[in-house]
């Protein structure tokens, strides 16, 4: 740990307002000591991270922290703030700031002591003497583990965090019995810990015979270095407030260390505390289940282990491979891998968007794959490719016909699986595995019935409820083992397929084909105003629902063999929308460098080819940092180019691919026009917009390259997403 952090990467007199000057002033003594290599690169990948999710934790602290390319080796970073930085927690600002950086490709040795210091941050008694200490030496040799201090001056929280001196980190991780003071609980614990023990000992959520109640947990988060580690010691330390055994298998950067099979066997609960995949998840299958984020066990151990208690209680537990293992299954926690809405207590509407994205994500790889392979046997063989014989029947190598016959009857190999993908993953989203073969069954129905795409959405839905209901009735212990392979997916695909037959499909038939007469009957006006609105949606969340929504409107109409016109120019006016967040960025960055920090400006450079490729995410990193003045001006932007691309009569059949797929497009020259004056429009409100306030931090008039420390003051904060 010696190397990772001395006095020279200590301040303890931070005077940055915000996080990203706090993470770029000791992101310069990092570099000062040359452990970065580009500064701008380094500080784009933090942010990057901070994106994903806020780094405030509860007690005054931030832990930004990535891996990154531009990080030499292991370094750790420490800042204390009087005045406290906002880093998104709860309970307030961060007065203490720990800077992590690990290289790209981390040994798990220093990633191991990196995740110590997580864990020691939850030690209440650790951070007091942070927040006590006068010298940069001393709180360097303190976070090192080392106690500068003379022998008769012992000082609390000089634990190492190496773990090598003394035994008492390894019994905190091991969930050892080492006591800790009713005032090192994290923030939430105090009520939390009275909810884990839940008011009763011994009772029906406590373990057999009466030993304690046992857990087991899974914490993982995107980096793997901060918030895995310091969930788990977390809930370690609830748990022994609460008189439970709790025993964390963490899934960090460093790999992890499978968990027992008889440990997890003799608990008598799970909680799952993840930002990403929880890996080998069937593992706590068949047992009580709390799913949920990491900084839920971080924040609030202790309601957590009361909830997963009052589970046991009730008898409810996550199926066995998704089988109805007796009792409530998951699927209502959201306990699946794809369906887990976040925290409990989350709201229907929120869960059924999550389905439903669920399903499009799947869907979507087929619809690029399929649409540019058809587009481009029309782009060789012309319009009538599709009249084509089978390849099978007649393909000669030296022919280019053969050839765009070929591309074309795979692109349409491809659509069909569209509408059954669709379902089955909107049915995978909401009941696991088990939700698969009825939802491919009921999705292949509505295809055979030409309910298309709603019948697919209808499809999805119908089978995941139908399989968390039977997943819902308690069946004999002797039945479970065949649930999962022979009950489920038989009475499942037989009760959707009767649904879809006999009861809703013919409706839904009627419906889509009332949808694609109108969208046929679209001219003039009216086909302006819809191309304005879908612009509007693809600049709104820039890759989120909305935008997902528009996307997902435009490929369903091209997903067949034979669009129809309107389909394929509500298909070119969704794609040139959606170039323009990145190009007006990429562009502004460009034009008035001045406005935009460092790191904005960077992130301009690459924005014009993700722009240019059709990836709307490119913008999200201005639209986070200024989502008052990007997100509307996007949306003017986006909606000149899509009400123009539609009255210019645009059209196209592949459903990505940006400005590479231009030969493909009809009015190619229109189009291109269409997307420029959105993108010019947008540029000039975002330049406005800007204007009209003081300078970022960080901001100056020297050329992409420059920048100055943001720390320094220089006005206004810089906005922060809503």
């Amino acid at each position: 740990m010696s190397d990772m952090i001395s006095a020279d990467l200590v301040d303890l007199d931070l005077s940055a307002e915000t996080k990203e000057a706090a993470a770029r002033a000791l992101a310069e003594r990092m570099e000062a000591r040359g452990r970065v290599t580009d500064l701008e690169g380094f500080l784009a990948d933090v942010a990057a991270r901070e994106a994903q999710m806020p780094t405030g934790l509860d007690g005054g602290i931030g832990i930004p922290h990535c891996r990154s390319e531009h990080v030499t080796e292991p370094t750790l970073a420490f800042g204390r703030s009087a005045a406290g930085i906002d880093f998104g927690a709860v309970d307030g600002p961060a007065d203490l700031v720990f800077l992590i950086a690990a290289p790209a490709g981390a040994d798990d040795a220093h990633l191991t002591i990196l995740s110590a210091l997580a864990r020691q941050l939850m030690n209440a008694e650790f951070t007091a003497a942070l927040r006590s200490v006068g010298d940069a030496a001393d709180a360097a040799a303190l976070i090192r583990g080392e106690d500068p201090a003379p022998a008769d001056e012992p000082r609390a929280g000089a634990e190492p965090v190496g773990g090598s001196t003394g035994d008492t980190t390894s019994e905190t991780a091991a969930g050892g019995p080492g006591e800790k003071s009713g005032e090192e609980k994290s923030g939430g614990e105090e009520s939390g810990g009275e909810g884990a023990g839940g008011g009763e000992s011994g009772g029906e959520g406590s373990g057999e015979s009466g030993r304690p109640f046992r857990i087991v947990a899974v914490t993982s988060c995107p980096t793997g270095i901060a918030h895995t580690y310091m969930a788990a010691e977390s809930l370690e330390n609830a748990g022994r407030e609460a008189g439970v055994e709790v025993v964390v298998e963490t899934q960090g950067s460093a790999g992890f260390t499978r968990l027992d099979p008889a440990v997890i066997a003799a608990a008598d609960g799970v909680i799952l505390a993840h930002d990403v995949a929880v890996r080998e998840k069937d593992r706590f299958a068949g047992k009580p289940t709390v799913d949920t984020g990491v900084k839920a066990a971080v924040n609030r151990p202790g309601e957590l282990i009361g909830e997963v208690r009052s589970k046991a209680a009730r008898g409810e537990v996550t199926a066995a491979d998704g089988a109805g293992a007796g009792g409530a299954a998951g699927g209502a926690d959201g306990a699946t891998p794809v369906g887990r809405g976040g925290e409990s207590g989350e709201g229907y509407g929120t869960r059924l968007r999550t389905w439903l994205m669920s399903g499009v994500s799947y869907m979507v790889p087929f619809v690029a794959a399929g649409g540019l392979l058809i587009a481009l046997g029309f782009a060789i063989g012309g319009y009538e490719i599709n009249k084509a014989p089978s390849v099978m029947d007649h393909f000669v190598w030296t022919q280019a016909d053969s050839w765009a016959a070929l591309l074309y009857q795979i692109g349409g190999v491809s659509f069909a699986f569209l509408v059954p993908v669709l379902a089955g993953y909107i049915a995978y989203g909401m009941a696991d595995r088990p939700g698969l073969v009825p939802g491919f069954v009921g999705g292949s129905i509505a295809l055979t019935i030409d309910a298309g795409f709603l019948g697919g959405l209808a499809a999805g839905l119908i089978s995941g409820a139908v399989v968390l209901a039977i997943q819902r009735v308690r069946i004999p212990a002797a039945l479970r083992g065949i649930m999962p392979v022979v009950v489920i997916p038989l009475i499942s695909s037989a009760v959707v397929g009767f649904l879809m037959f006999v009861v809703i499909g013919k409706p839904i038939a009627s419906a889509q084909e009332a949808m694609t007469d109108w969208l046929n009957g679209l001219s003039g006006a009216n086909a302006v105003l819809l191309g304005a609105l879908l612009g509007l949606m693809m600049c709104f969340d820039l890759g989120g629902p909305v935008n997902k929504v528009a996307y997902t409107f435009a490929t369903a109409g091209i997903a067949v063999s034979d669009p129809s016109d309107s389909a394929m120019k509500i298909m070119a006016a969704v794609m040139a929308a959606g170039m323009v967040p990145p190009l007006a960025m990429a562009l502004a960055t460009t034009v008035r460098a001045r406005l935009f920090n460092a790191a904005e400006r960077e992130n301009g450079k690459a924005a014009w080819v993700l722009g240019a490729s059709f990836i709307s995410e490119g913008a999200i990193p201005f639209a986070a940092a200024d989502p008052l003045r990007v997100i509307p001006s996007s949306m003017v932007g986006g909606a000149i180019t899509g009400a123009l691309s539609m009255a210019f009569g645009a059209t196209l059949r592949a459903p990505h691919g940006g400005v590479f797929v231009v030969p493909l497009i009809g009015n190619p020259l229109l189009y291109l026009v269409a997307v420029a004056a959105g993108v010019c429009v947008t540029t000039a409100l975002v330049i406005v917009l800007k204007g009209l306030r003081r300078p970022v931090p960080g901001a100056t008039a020297q050329g992409p390259g420059g920048g100055t420390d943001p720390s320094a003051p220089s006005g206004a904060k810089q906005p922060v997403a809503a």
